[in-house]
């Protein structure tokens, strides 16, 4: 037994000294590489080669998912992002219109054309597809001094008036609303005195004009752009306000009257903001302004 203990030692030994040798030889400098060492490291190179080309494939596939993802997450949140701006864009738009018809609002109020009535300020807050050209809701009832067949218009004219009114809201039919059973007497206004009366009797959806109906027969020639204004004669609308301005003029079949076509001064498919008139107000104003003095 100790021989073989002996035996394997020096065995040992020998294989230690054989290796650090063949490191040592390895390891300097040398021109040339023996054949074996040539095998070895064509070898190795070639496996590391044959790992190397899958490896970097599925590397780069993988690295090109991942750049798919981000550049897929980044552009949802940039189509996020647009439309949040694009909401903007349209919140500020509506801002200043809406801005615009109020400055346009305060500034018809101080006028002289509606100083004898009192101006009672209300919102459209619904229209009914099916009658998106007859009536309007607005947010202001009879809480609020409203009743009915008050006048409504915009800083840009006449809408229409009251036609029916509820504790905090009311209905408004619209001018395009009206017919031969409820008409709006209405006059082409001139200067020189010589106004032509007629009635405002319906509306015309192809033309998208009022209809305008002369009653006062004469040789008086209707001129385009000419302005239309309430008479005052029907008892309902007060004098004076505007109404449109006349388009076109055409005659009956039988050639016996003549029917103006009147583009409204109101835009009657987007109105947002109205003031309802209320001359009774106004006039009980004055009357306690004049037992006061």
């Amino acid at each position: 037994m100790p021989f073989f203990r002996n035996r394997r030692l020096f065995i040992f030994l020998i294989g230690f000294i054989v290796l650090v040798a063949l490191i040592g030889y390895s390891l300097r400098e040398r021109d040339n590489v023996t054949m074996v060492e040539q095998f070895i490291n064509d070898t190795v190179g070639w496996a590391q080669n044959v790992i190397h080309v899958p490896v970097t494939f599925i590397t780069d596939i993988i690295s090109n998912i991942d750049d798919l993802r981000n550049t897929y997450n980044e552009n949802q949140i940039l189509r996020e992002q647009l439309g949040q701006y694009k909401g903007l864009i349209y919140e500020v738009q509506e801002l200043k219109e809406e801005n615009e018809e109020l400055k346009n609002a305060l500034e018809l109020t101080e006028s002289d054309s509606i100083r004898e009535f009192d101006a009672i300020q209300a919102t459209v807050i619904s229209r009914s597809p099916e009658q998106w050209l007859d009536e309007v809701t607005i947010n202001k009832g009879k809480q609020h001094g409203i009743r009915e067949n008050m006048v409504v218009i915009t800083a840009e004219g006449m809408v229409g008036k009251i036609q029916t009114a509820q504790q905090y809201t009311s209905k408004v039919q619209l001018l395009t609303g009206f017919d031969q059973f409820n008409r709006i007497s209405a006059t082409i206004s001139r200067e020189e005195g010589n106004d032509i009366f007629g009635m405002i009797e319906g509306f015309d959806n192809e033309t998208g004009t009022l209809l305008f109906r002369i009653i006062e027969e004469s040789e008086k020639d209707v001129d385009e752009d000419e302005l239309v204004v309430s008479s005052g004669m029907g008892g309902v609308f007060p004098a004076g306000m505007v109404i449109g301005t006349v388009k076109d003029v055409v005659p009956d079949q039988y050639g016996l009257t003549r029917t103006a076509l009147v583009e409204p001064a109101a835009d009657m498919y987007e109105i947002n903001h109205v003031m309802v008139l209320d001359r009774a107000a106004a006039e009980v104003e004055e009357v306690e302004e004049e037992e006061e003095e």
